[in-house]
């Protein structure tokens, strides 16, 4: 019977198949996540925690006691689960082989080919050792095949599992992380290789031509998949009109081709999952396996996988191990297997000219194990080839290796480069005639637009270049779909591997086109993958490498259409707060409402009407420095509003008093001088303008920015330092993004109707030697040469002027 009549029929519903069967995949479903969120500290993979999350469960820990074992897994219910279990993972290997690039295999050349090899090596001759040396096996099995599965076990490297550590560690975008997801790569392969070889030779295959039976029909079946379904599926592709979504039939026909082709590898002799990682393998990257992806991998990785991994650890039984010769063969084993993994990565490394304590971290990184390892245990035991006490032993090691890795390698290797300090963090502190650096982060495509506008907009020209580097960020998960996208990145011009690197190649031809048609803007795409938690680590550490002056980060609201501003994901508010934290420069907000850019693709000659609210201080004098450099564009318009209080004269000396800042008095100084020079500008530039509004409070602060929303495409805006000011009085007490500022989220809500984006800046300042702050009072229109390119820009205007700015460039510093 599978479902109950109910408790009120006095029916036990655990005695039926399908409350049981949901009562423990609930219970493992929670016990995994108990043991992800105590792991999580210590930087373990998600594998581990789904182990233990089994071994906990089973028969080492809860099992132990017989009424929890016989209500909860009983042994009737095995089949079901099982079944499940396998299920999942039949989907979940068809998934691998569709996100799999065997191109990447291909472009990785003799280098990890040689490490892959040279690394397996040593650990098969340690299982080699262990076979001989392991007492408890049954003697009717065949010796090569106990051998073989056990050298797979030690010598190979699970690829999703090192992908996502190298991603915590840091080191996914690094040269050594690149290669030992190549080499990983190509250890997977071997695997799947040995593995079809290991099931061939099993005992159940009674007789030797049995076994060449099963290798040649296999290789039968491989050949049909290439040269007949690969060609069937690319032909449903191409009957798909482009930009169409593929219709709930061609989707079910792709999905139950994964059954049969599962069941044609079980019937042939090969377990099931062999005929879905090849049948996923030949189906061609693009819009159809990124379709397939998004409907399928959250709930096969979420659900159904942490299943297999539970039911391994169910059949886990710690207390087989009852004598101390049990232990001491674990204990032997994993130094032994981690020693041969990094002698033979150490050896071929040094011949490649690598670092030795490179080859020592590649070597420990090869020693990471998860999900094919698993597998290949689980199969051995289902063969009758591993007895439960090696199957325990060998799933205990496989969990010793792989949580020792992690801590060891981020206690032994820091890649991080010790970088030279640069001055020119800020849009302020950056001449006007040298080279602009500009980190720009994107979440996704729909921030690109407004974001090329905004580049465009900051007038590349010969004197002053722009070089962006555009970096994706990319959560991370528990898929190894993500790390392909870096691994491939700069390889761009093949199909998508999924929706991830759909988006990363839309991102690029983005911004590749704008460097093709805006003459001295240069751009160089990255990829980062990151939790959210600590993705601004990665901006920040990028953004010191490269020597960037400012960043530019979208807001975490999105506009709809009826121009409400609605959260797209929360986990971005927290990214650009804690970027705002410990920035290693400027940082840039934007607010994207659109923005109406001068076409490069079209003739029309559109303007941008860009405005300046300036109240003072670090971060309004960063947002005039930019709203400044945009002004140079032949056709931005360029507005200065500048506030100021209302109050009078003794009021104002009294707050002065009660400051009694020196940092605030410089301050004022500078931003006197920055006035100045901007109103000296405006009376001999066309397409500045000043305008001075003199408020008491805030609200007549919003009544002066609505007088000219309408006519503005860009707000530029400073953050502003959080001290209380008669400007800006009340706005604060309802703000719903303080890390805007009060100006910045009024300008960002809702509430504000307006069509126009706004870039909220927020200026570096430093720390002196003595810590005290350092103001960088250099302006980008401070020097002669400056001068003469305002002069050349506008000639004629400029005739009757004096040539007194030669003195500012050194009047503060």
């Amino acid at each position: 019977m599978t479902t109950t009549n109910g408790v009120w029929a006095g029916e036990n519903p655990l005695n039926y198949s399908i409350p049981l069967f949901i009562l423990q995949i609930t219970l493992v479903v929670f016990t995994t996540r108990f043991f992800v969120f105590i792991l999580k500290p210590f930087h373990q993979p998600r594998v581990i925690a789904e182990i233990m999350g089994g071994l906990f469960l089973g028969p080492s820990v809860l099992g132990r006691h017989e009424n929890f074992a016989n209500i909860v897994f009983p042994l009737k219910s095995a089949m079901v689960l099982e079944t499940m279990a396998n299920i999942g993972l039949i989907y979940f290997l068809f998934l691998i082989g569709l996100e799999m690039d065997i191109s990447i295999v291909k472009r990785t050349g003799a280098k990890a080919v040689s490490i892959a090899v040279a690394g397996m090596i040593l650990p098969f001759i340690v299982g080699l050792g262990v076979s001989f040396a392991f007492t408890g096996r049954d003697e009717s099995v065949n010796d090569f095949s106990f051998v073989l599965y056990l050298g797979i076990v030690l010598s190979v490297t699970s690829f999703p599992v090192l992908a996502r550590m190298l991603a915590e560690l840091k080191l996914i975008n690094t040269e050594l992380g690149k290669l030992s997801l190549s080499t990983s790569l190509i250890n997977d392969v071997c695997a799947w290789l040995l593995l079809a070889l290991a099931i061939a030779l099993s005992e159940n295959n009674s007789t030797t031509w049995a076994s060449v039976y099963v290798v040649i029909s296999n290789l039968f079946f491989v050949g049909f998949c290439f040269l007949v379904v690969r060609p069937a599926i690319t032909w449903l592709i191409k009957k798909t009109p482009e930009g169409k979504p593929f219709s709930d039939f061609q989707i079910c026909a792709v999905l139950v081709g994964v059954m049969i082709s599962a069941l044609i590898t079980d019937v042939i002799g090969t377990h099931s999952i062999f005929g879905a990682f090849v049948y996923g393998l030949v189906i061609p990257n693009g819009p159809l396996g990124a379709a397939i992806i998004e409907k399928l991998e959250d709930f096969v990785s979420g659900l159904l996988l942490p299943l297999f991994y539970a039911i391994s650890g169910l059949k886990t039984n710690i207390n087989l191990f009852n004598k101390g010769g049990s232990w001491a063969f674990v204990l032997t084993i994993v130094p032994l297997t981690c020693l041969g993994k990094i002698i033979g990565t150490v050896i071929v490394s040094i011949l490649f000219d690598l670092p030795a304590r490179d080859g020592i971290v590649l070597g420990l990184l090869m020693n990471t194990k998860g999900l094919i390892e698993m597998i290949v245990l689980n199969i051995g035991r289902e063969q009758k080839v591993l007895g439960d006490e090696i199957f325990s032993i060998m799933v205990i090691v496989t969990l010793i290796m792989t949580a020792i890795i992690s801590p060891i390698v981020a206690l032994i290797y820091r890649p991080r480069k010790r970088l030279i300090p640069y001055r020119k963090r800020t849009v302020q502190s950056s001449r006007v005639d040298a080279e602009l650096r500009v980190l720009v982060c994107i979440h996704a495509p729909r921030n690109v637009p407004t974001i090329v506008n905004l580049l465009e907009a900051t007038h590349p020209n010969k004197r002053s270049p722009i070089c962006a580097y555009v970096l994706h960020l990319v959560e991370l998960t528990g898929r190894a779909s993500a790390m392909l996208v870096v691994h491939a990145s700069g390889q761009s011009g093949g199909p998508a591997l999924n929706k991830t690197q759909a988006q990363t190649e839309h991102i690029i031809t983005a911004f590749q086109n704008l460097e093709d048609h805006v003459g001295y803007v240069s751009t160089q795409p990255l990829t980062a993958v990151s939790p959210y938690s600590t993705m601004h680590e990665d901006i920040c550490n990028l953004a010191e490498e490269k020597r960037v002056s400012t960043i530019i980060i979208p807001f975490h609201k999105q506009q709809t259409v009826d121009g409400e501003m609605q959260e797209t994901n929360p986990a971005l508010r927290m990214v650009n707060h804690n970027l705002l934290q410990s920035s290693p420069c400027s940082v840039g907000i934007l607010v994207d409402r659109g923005l109406n850019g001068s076409s490069r693709l079209t003739a029309s000659q559109a303007s941008h009407q860009v405005a300046v609210l300036f109240f003072g201080g670090p971060d309004d004098r960063e947002a005039l420095s930019y709203g400044w450099r945009m002004s140079r564009h032949p056709r931005v318009h360029l507005t200065v509003m500048h506030f100021i209080s209302g109050k009078d004269v003794t009021e104002s000396l009294i707050d002065d008093e009660l400051l009694d800042n020196q940092r605030s008095t410089i301050s004022n100084k500078i931003d006197e001088e920055c006035i100045n020079e901007i109103k000296m500008l405006a009376t001999c530039d066309v397409s500045i303008k000043y305008i001075e509004k003199i408020v008491s409070n805030g609200e007549q602060t919003v009544s002066a920015i609505r007088e000219t929303n309408n006519a503005n495409d860009l707000f530029i805006v400073g953050r502003g330092q959080g001290d209380s000011s008669p400007l800006t009085e009340g706005l604060t007490d309802w703000s719903e993004c303080p890390e805007l500022g009060a100006i910045g989220d009024l300008l960002a809500s809702s509430d504000f109707e307006t069509s126009a984006s706004v870039l909220v800046m927020h200026q570096y300042v430093g720390q002196g030697p003595e810590g005290e702050d350092l103001f960088v009072c250099e302006r980008p229109w401070q020097s002669s040469d400056n001068f003469n390119s305002l002069r050349q820009k506008h000639r004629g205007r400029y005739a009757a002027m004096p040539m007194e700015t030669d003195t500012y460039s050194s009047e503060f510093l």
